[in-house]
């Protein structure tokens, strides 16, 4: 079974990148054929300014490889260097419906959030249809609140066949990952990169420390029970540590006696020790973009020799050939 899934460029990878997806893409990759991209295209709804963006996708690689991600398993590419992608964009951006894209979750909070709606930002869920589509991917992960990005490009999907009088594309199915953590910011948030709430895993370990040791919390003094109901840092603990330090955690917050400023420090050295392998492994990999982008275009040659079948068919499909 073929997986699909990419990850914008959008910043630096936080925990929430991690624990969200990328743990389960390397996973993933023991058992299903998989594709992974570099979402770009995608990333320039929020990101632009090109000085910036530049190396977003390179740090973004350096990340997913970091992790344990293997090109010898994963075909990993950037998403701007398959030009079919947009040109399925375009054909399919014909057939689906202004109703169903104004109707998406994400373009409704992106426009709540104060962004000023743009057509990239209305009709992003068109060229996700195309990345899913383009490598015949039969399944894609997502978690349970990401649903309708794949009902969407199943309702593409049925559009244009019904349009065309063809069946060119395999329907994907959405593959729940159950274990996926709902990571919380330092805000107590959703850890998003739009919130500002993000806790990095890559660069100097003082920001980092300073960043976990400023997670908001209440006034309750040192000797009292700590709260564990939408308390960030009790979620954040669940989420790093080991089953052996189950136990203090759990008596940390229920039996009191330890401080927040404690507690938060042992996060911290959860994180060191969750991060540590994989931090090294990304301050290589930065010393030798040279093979980063080697990868990079390794992967493309692959995609693009899958999705050449696909959109001979499409391209046959609405008379271009």
């Amino acid at each position: 079974m073929r997986v699909l899934s990419g990850v914008q460029p959008s910043g630096i990878l936080h925990i929430g990148n991690y624990f969200g997806a990328i743990r389960q893409f390397v996973e993933l990759q023991r058992t299903h054929e998989c594709f992974y991209f570099l979402a770009d295209l995608h990333a320039l709804t929020t990101v632009q300014n090109a000085s910036q963006f530049r190396g977003l996708s390179r740090d973004l690689a350096a990340g997913f490889l970091a992790f344990g991600l293997d090109p010898s398993k994963s075909v990993l590419y950037r998403q701007s260097d398959i030009p079919e992608v947009t040109e399925l964009y375009w054909y399919l951006s014909t057939v689906a419906s202004m109703g169903l894209l104004q109707r998406c979750h994400s373009f409704k909070d992106k426009v709540a959030q104060g962004v000023v709606p743009n057509h990239g930002l209305l009709s992003y869920p068109v060229l996700m249809a195309a990345d899913i589509l383009i490598v015949n991917s039969n399944l894609v992960p997502v978690g349970k609140d990401q649903k309708q990005h794949l009902e969407v490009t199943r309702d593409v999907v049925s559009s244009f066949h019904t349009t065309y009088d063809c069946e060119v594309f395999t329907l994907p199915e959405p593959l729940i990952l159950d274990d996926v953590a709902v990571v919380p910011g330092i805000d107590g948030r959703k850890m998003s990169k739009s919130y500002g709430n993000t806790i990095d895993i890559f660069g100097p370990e003082k920001p980092i420390r300073k960043r976990i040791m400023s997670l908001v919390t209440d006034s309750t003094p040192v000797e009292e029970p700590k709260p564990t109901e939408d308390n960030a840092l009790y979620q954040l603990l669940k989420v790093f540590a080991p089953k052996s330090e189950t136990e203090w955690v759990e008596h940390a917050f229920r039996e009191g006696g330890t401080g927040y400023g404690t507690i938060k420090k042992r996060l911290f050295e959860y994180f060191i020790e969750t991060f540590g392998e994989a931090r090294t492994r990304y301050d290589e990999l930065q010393k030798d973009p040279a093979e980063i982008e080697r990868v990079l275009a390794s992967g493309a040659e692959k995609a693009r020799r899958t999705v050449g079948p696909l959109m001979d068919s499409v391209r046959s499909a609405v008379g271009m050939r």
